[in-house]
């Protein structure tokens, strides 16, 4: 997953191990990250699991930490 996404990691994505986050402040950037990430599973064949995909949400769980415009806290 790394080396798939080498030159996006910490620009407009996060990775670990098989989860990934992509992110921006504003809504018309995020669109664009994500059309370019959609694009690269497509060109190496990266299968997505849709049933565990969330799109274009302002907050949600990840790694077990609430994220969200707040910030970052500890999913109760």
């Amino acid at each position: 997953m790394m080396a798939i996404f080498h030159d996006m990691i910490e620009k407009m994505i996060e990775v670990f191990m098989d989860d990934f986050s992509v992110f921006e402040n504003s809504f018309s950037t995020c669109l664009t990250n994500l059309e370019n990430m959609l694009k690269r599973c497509e060109d190496t064949k990266l299968a997505l699991n849709w049933e565990k995909s969330h799109f274009m949400v302002k907050e949600g769980i990840v790694l077990g930490y609430k994220i969200s415009k707040k910030g970052i806290e500890v999913d109760k």
